[in-house]
């Protein structure tokens, strides 16, 4: 007989043999042993992890009539037919080449017709995620009504690509990775049966190389027991799977905490002259990266999964720390998405070789540089809590005898008092009321322009910034001509604020344009200055009056004539300020 390959001859025959998928298989047989078996499936998983044995497992134990407990016997007729692929009620469609709508509308018309041999008829379809959308669409009712004694079994490695129709109609099982310690036991179960040698370390390589799926790992298996006459060694599984040694590991990775750079490129180089793949080689090197950290955290479950360490790696995983560690697996992540797009890997290995070598100088460099700086900046810091506790005593002492000196010198108080006015005035005097720009705008003051800009001048204020907004809050406009307007400020410190902040003005203007249809020109003014500067400009204006009034006849007494200028100085206050503002008092 030809011979067959291992993945094909220790096929999983009951669901006690599947590997790795406890809960699926747990859940089939119940379903089975209590007759509650549904019309449609859909198994999921990565590649190699038992979704078409399972659903031909399942397919057997549906229909033997000698099952237990949900097993198949693979002994009767039946079970041997759907086995060998000749039960002709046991249809296996590959949906990759069969994913046209005439495929499926060919199951739909022979779906109609009831099993010849077996009680069910099953359909596997492989790959269904292949089928086109018309396709799925012809299924669709086949699956949401199918007909008596039929079941759809539905296998994929891409779900996210079946329509969503679809799959609310089926049970969904998901088939998991394999776990490296179970791929392992059942190829050391498989070598044992076929009686042939092995380095128990070798199945780790393997284990660990086909990612969890046991197909993967069968077929690297077939090809390790043919690369070697003397059984399966770690060598032949390295040199197969493409992998590197821990010795090689070691001493690359030695090469680069020492920051060796040359060491390290050149080791390098004879890897990758011996043949390794740049993916492989970083692939390999972050595993053993995260082998290192396992062994610091956990290192039972590191023996579970990829068994025995090496002296050299146990050194490494003591001696390195882990923000070394990190930093290379963060180098070897970034270089492992650069490799896909590039077509010159070994570029990109050898920059990746300098960066983990230089990085850990630098980063023994910056351990050293900060636990100096922390040293320094502790010692700087005693100092100034010295310094400062020596100068709050000196305060103390400076406090108690001004208040010992302010007690025993009560007479000096009127000299105190006699000062106050002259530093009243200096502060006055901090901000320089500009009066002539003040009485320009009074000059050709009016109530009407007054009124307009009281009216909008909340408006005003709700389109400025909260800043600006804030330091017009206590200000008052007072005045107002067709070119200027005069605003006063509850605080000095405002008032000069507003005068120097042009983009306030301009802000302002551009508000009073909006709102009113007015640019005046802004003049800033304390509140405190601006009754001031109303007398006085109201006595200037007086004087010009009276100037005027000389000419008046002779017969006219002076009395009259005070009576007359009072009575303009009144109505050209009104005309200013507005009838509101003016107080008339007789003296």
């Amino acid at each position: 007989m030809a011979y067959q390959a291992l993945y094909r001859v220790w096929r999983s025959q009951r669901f006690g043999d599947v590997v790795g998928q406890k809960t699926v298989t747990q859940t089939l047989k119940n379903a089975i042993v209590q007759q509650k078996i549904s019309h449609a499936y859909l198994f999921t998983g990565p590649r190699g992890t038992g979704k078409t044995s399972a659903a031909k497992i399942f397919a057997k134990a549906v229909n033997c009539h000698h099952a237990v407990d949900g097993e198949p016997c693979n002994e009767c007729e039946i079970c041997r037919s759907i086995t060998e692929g000749s039960c002709s009620d046991v249809i296996e469609i590959d949906a990759a080449s069969n994913n046209g709508v005439e495929e499926i509308r060919d199951i739909r018309e022979k779906v109609k017709y009831a099993p010849t041999q077996a009680d069910y008829k099953v359909y596997i379809i492989d790959e269904v995620h292949m089928l086109s959308t018309g396709a799925f669409n012809a299924l669709l009712k086949t699956l949401e009504e199918p007909p008596k004694n039929v079941i759809f079994i539905l296998a994929t490695t891409e779900p996210h690509k079946i329509p969503a129709t679809i799959i609310s109609r089926t049970q969904r099982f998901d088939f998991r990775r394999i776990a490296t310690q179970d791929i392992v036991e059942h190829m050391r179960f498989i070598l044992e049966e076929l009686k042939i040698k092995y380095e128990d370390q070798a199945l780790y390589v393997i284990a660990r190389a086909a990612e969890g799926g046991m197909r993967d790992a069968l077929s690297i298996l077939d090809q390790g027991i043919s690369f070697s006459e003397e059984g399966l060694t770690v060598s032949s599984a390295m040199q197969v799977t493409g992998s590197l040694t821990h010795e090689m590991m070691d001493h690359y990775l030695e090469c680069c905490v020492d920051g060796s750079v040359e060491q390290a490129l050149e080791v390098l180089e004879v890897l990758l002259n011996e043949g390794k793949e740049g993916s492989r080689f970083l692939e390999d090197l972050l595993l053993y990266c995260r082998d290192l950290l396992m062994f610091q955290q956990a290192p039972k479950l590191l023996e579970e999964k990829s068994g025995q360490t090496t002296e050299k790696f146990q050194i490494l995983a003591k001696t390195m720390p882990v923000e070394t560690i990190y930093h290379f697996i963060n180098i070897l992540n970034e270089t492992q998405g650069e490799l896909k797009f590039s077509n010159h890997p070994n570029i990109y290995l050898e920059v990746a070789t300098v960066k983990l070598a230089t990085g850990t100088k630098a980063a023994s460099t910056l351990q050293l540089s900060d636990k100096q700086v922390a040293s320094t900046e502790s010692e700087h810091v005693s100092q100034e809590i010295l310094e400062l506790q020596q100068t709050i005593q000196k305060l103390a002492a400076e406090v108690k005898h001004l208040k010992e000196q302010g007690v025993a010198s009560t007479g000096a108080a009127p000299t105190s008092n006699q000062s106050q006015p002259h530093s009243k005035k200096a502060t006055i005097q901090k901000y320089r009321v500009p009066k002539e720009r003040v009485y320009q705008v009074l000059s050709q003051a009016t109530r009407e322009h007054l009124i307009k800009v009281k009216e909008v001048w909340e408006d005003v204020l709700d389109l400025l910034l909260v800043t600006q907004r804030a330091v017009l809050k206590a200000s008052d406009v007072v005045a107002a001509s067709p070119n200027g307007m005069v605003v006063s400020f509850d605080y000095e410190i405002l008032c000069q604020r507003a005068s120097e902040d042009t983009e306030l003005q301009d802000s302002l203007q551009a508000a009073l344009e909006k709102l009113a249809h007015y640019t005046p020109a802004i003049v800033c003014i304390p509140s405190e200055s601006w009754g001031g500067l109303r007398k006085e400009f109201l006595s200037q204006n007086q004087s010009d009056k009276s100037i005027q009034y000389t000419t008046v006849p002779e017969e006219n007494t002076q009395e009259q004539t005070v009576q007359e200028e009072s009575r303009h100085v009144v109505e050209e206050a009104v005309n200013l300020f507005g009838q509101n503002s003016v107080e008339v008092l007789d003296d």
